[in-house]
């Protein structure tokens, strides 16, 4: 375990290089019955200063109307290209605030939203994350290589991203083997 003074600070710098740059998540919700639904979604705002993830949705969707009956969501990240992956666990709700929809609003959303910010049930998905699970390869491309080589040549698994958890709530990082 990892923890330090300023803990929550660290945990939410890495998770932020994490996720950086990897545009669409899969959100999970869970339908009443207790059925996983997970559908993509285009990230708004990566974990902003108070750990939030924000996405645009219309409000008279089935994921809102899960949200509403049960919080709990899980964000997946995924960056295959760079063997780079990242899932969140946390509390959603839906939010809307006008300000922060201006702030966040990019003329790409106009896909799915062809009035903009005028369309009446526009709304914002806030999801405050309380923990994280990653697979990082920041052990690096030689390490990779290496590990690959290693896992051709005698058949073992190998598998180079280093793998923890994160609990934001308390600021630990809990480092796993891969």
């Amino acid at each position: 375990m990892v923890k330090d003074g300023n803990g929550h600070a660290a945990a939410m710098r890495k998770l932020r290089r994490l996720v950086k740059g990897i545009r669409v998540a899969m959100m999970t919700t869970t339908t009443g019955d207790g059925t996983l639904h997970s559908r993509p979604m285009a990230t708004c705002e990566a974990l902003d200063e108070d750990g939030a993830l924000w996405f645009f949705t219309s409000c008279e969707t089935a994921k809102v109307h899960e949200i509403n009956a049960d919080h709990h969501v899980n964000i997946a990240y995924s960056d295959p290209e760079n063997d780079r992956y990242v899932s969140l666990m946390g509390m959603a709700r839906v939010v809307r605030d006008r300000e922060k929809m201006q702030k966040l609003w990019s003329p790409m959303l106009r896909v799915w939203f062809p009035r903009g910010l005028d369309e009446p049930d526009i709304a914002l998905l806030r999801v405050e994350v309380d923990q994280a699970e990653y697979w990082d390869p920041s052990a690096g491309l030689f390490s990779a290589i290496v590990s690959r080589v290693r896992s051709a040549v005698t058949g073992a698994p190998g598998f180079p991203a280093r793998h923890g958890r994160i609990d934001l709530r308390h600021g630990e990082e809990h480092p796993r083997a891969a």
